[in-house]
């Protein structure tokens, strides 16, 4: 007996899958006809990974302009909407959605598992050869994505392409905005190259490129940061395409101390990750330098006595470089 297209699992129908997910129809078939052999990855030019949590006001909006701008691009997408348990009617919403949207393919999560993890498990079990990150809320320019997917065909030196914000619409403003400055020109010295928007939600990459880097994708806002880092870490080239960004509709979930905080250390997180000598290093030098100034000022005064702060700054000294020698040892002879 034939399954309806409207209810088929993905798991049943491609062994590479482990989340369950309910499809309106093939992303490969405009007429929405379910073709359960040729699903799996790589099998279309881009999937439009959305994460919703309490979007259920304006969700269906965010579902038309996406879908608009990539049925006129003339793309093979499918646009995976991951209900990440909300608490309103999103879910019932985007059920109800289902027939509407024949490339549209519904994964409800059974707990909250963050927007991280929602974008982790999204682009790992992505069809297309092209994941695009972007959020929900009305934020994001999202009829401009075939835009990002066109600019990685067109450019086959760059993995990745990120919508940089050319203003700052979100809550806390007057905080966020020198507190994300901050944490950018931290990121920009450890990664060694200017970033223009750090935390962009809107971003287009390569899935085969992303897939040894999504393990290491934090389940809060910081993923964004952390795919960024990843790249730029490993020598990929990530560009930059200026966008505006409009005022969100809901309720923000983004808390400003929590969160700011979350950002500062993924930022070290990832570097320390992948070049831990950058990180500890400079701060070793510092004590070294400082440790042997001042033992040679105590030489001066105590005549030839070293106080015990000199010992002490020069230990600590010797121990960090220690440490980042065998950290940097480790990275390197890390398999990944």
């Amino acid at each position: 007996m034939n399954a309806d297209p409207t209810t088929t699992l993905t798991e049943a129908a491609t062994p590479h899958a482990r989340h369950a997910s309910v499809s309106g129809g093939d992303p490969a078939q405009p007429q929405g006809a379910l073709n359960e052999l040729d699903h799996g990855p790589n099998t279309l030019d881009a999937t439009i990974v959305l994460p919703c949590y309490n979007e259920g006001p304006h969700v269906l909006l965010e579902l038309e302009r996406i879908t608009q701008a990539m049925d006129a691009s003339g793309f093979r997408y499918e646009l995976l909407v991951i209900d990440d348990k909300s608490t309103d009617n999103t879910l019932e919403v985007l059920q109800e959605a289902l027939p509407r949207f024949p490339r549209m393919r519904l994964m409800p999560f059974q707990r909250n598992g963050g927007s991280g993890t929602a974008r982790r498990i999204g682009s790992a079990e992505a069809y297309g050869r092209i994941v695009v990150w972007t959020d929900s809320d009305m934020t994001y320019p999202n009829e401009r994505i075939p835009e990002f997917i066109q600019y990685l065909i067109d450019h086959p030196e760059t993995d990745q392409v990120v919508g940089a914000r050319t203003t700052e619409q979100g809550t806390h403003k007057f905080l966020r905005v020198p507190a994300k400055w901050v944490i950018r020109k931290v990121a920009e010295t450890l990664a060694g190259t200017k970033i223009p928007d750090l935390n962009s939600g809107l971003r287009a990459f390569r899935r085969d490129v992303s897939l040894p880097y999504l393990r290491l994708l934090p389940p809060g806002f910081s993923c964004v940061t952390t795919i960024t880092l990843s790249f730029l870490s490993n020598q990929h080239t990530v560009d930059y395409l200026p966008i505006d960004y409009a005022k969100r509709a809901g309720t923000s979930k983004f808390h400003f101390v929590r969160d700011a905080y979350r950002y500062i250390l993924q930022v070290l997180r990832m570097v320390m990750y992948f070049n831990p000598i950058k990180v500890l290093m400079p701060l070793a030098l510092i004590l070294l330098g400082v440790g042997f100034v001042k033992a040679i000022v105590d030489v001066v005064i105590y005549f030839f006595r070293i106080t015990t702060n000199s010992l002490l700054l020069i230990v600590t000294g010797l121990l960090i470089a220690s440490v980042a020698l065998l950290a940097d040892l480790i990275v390197r002879s890390r398999a990944d």
